[in-house]
């Protein structure tokens, strides 16, 4: 049976607006084609050790949570309860892996490796979520000089309009992008980058990348979302 999903598909491909309010210090999240009604909520705490909140617009609970880290470069995260680690897989170049869950062949199977990649220009960085076979299921395209409309959260694929899948990309997206938000924009970061194991992420390893995270201090970014400066293939600018 198909999942239901509250996604409009009225376009090519589902797509959400990321609206942020300076008098709130939240973002929004809708269908882009009923802006009116957020299907998500995002609440800012760069001073906690949960950086990044995402609630349901619809009944206020916890949808996943992000944490930036002062010198790892691997930030973590939760999802419905469930800890996971998006991690580098190369150091001056935005390529990070996750584990799935939303996009294993069934419920109850193993997760599968999704890959994050970028592109960037003068306007917008692009963050692109590949699955296993390297084919594009999601993109999150971030205004770089946008003070109130952050972005779009774009679907494709066959899962382009699973709930499970949005609520998974919509977290690791977010988290990833501020994650590359804190790299151009801290010394710290740059170190923490020289000295990172990169590579592929392994099911025995997310443990062991938590632990190690949590030892470390909160990132202290700030209290709103800041403008980022990429170079046009991906390549962090400290």
């Amino acid at each position: 049976m198909a999942e239901p999903s509250s996604l409009s598909n009225t376009t090519h491909h589902p797509t959400l607006q990321v609206d942020y309010t300076w008098r709130k210090w939240k973002a929004y999240i809708s269908d882009r084609s009923d802006p009116s009604k957020p299907l998500y909520i995002v609440h800012y705490k760069f001073w906690s050790k949960e950086c990044i909140i995402v609630k349901s617009a619809t009944d206020d609970t916890t949808v996943g949570t992000g944490t930036l880290h002062v010198f790892s470069i691997n930030p973590t995260y939760s999802l419905h309860g469930r800890k996971g680690t998006i991690k580098a897989l190369k150091r001056w170049v935005t390529s990070y892996t996750h584990l799935s869950y939303a996009y294993a062949s069934s419920p109850d199977g193993p997760p599968v490796t999704m890959t994050w990649t970028s592109t960037s220009n003068f306007k917008t960085w692009d963050f692109v979520c590949l699955d296993e076979q390297q084919m594009p299921v999601a993109k999150f395209s971030a205004n770089l000089w946008a003070l109130k409309k952050i972005g779009n959260i774009e679907f494709l694929g066959d899962k382009a309009t699973s709930e499970t899948v949005r609520d998974e990309i919509v977290v690791t997206g977010l988290t990833l992008m501020y994650c590359m938000v804190l790299r151009t924009s801290s010394i710290l970061s740059f170190f923490g980058a020289i000295f990172a194991r990169t590579g592929p992420i392994k099911g025995d390893e997310t443990a062991h990348l938590q632990q190690a995270a949590a030892e470390e201090p909160v990132s202290g970014m700030g209290r709103e979302p800041q403008q980022v400066t990429a170079s046009t293939d991906g390549q962090v600018i400290s």
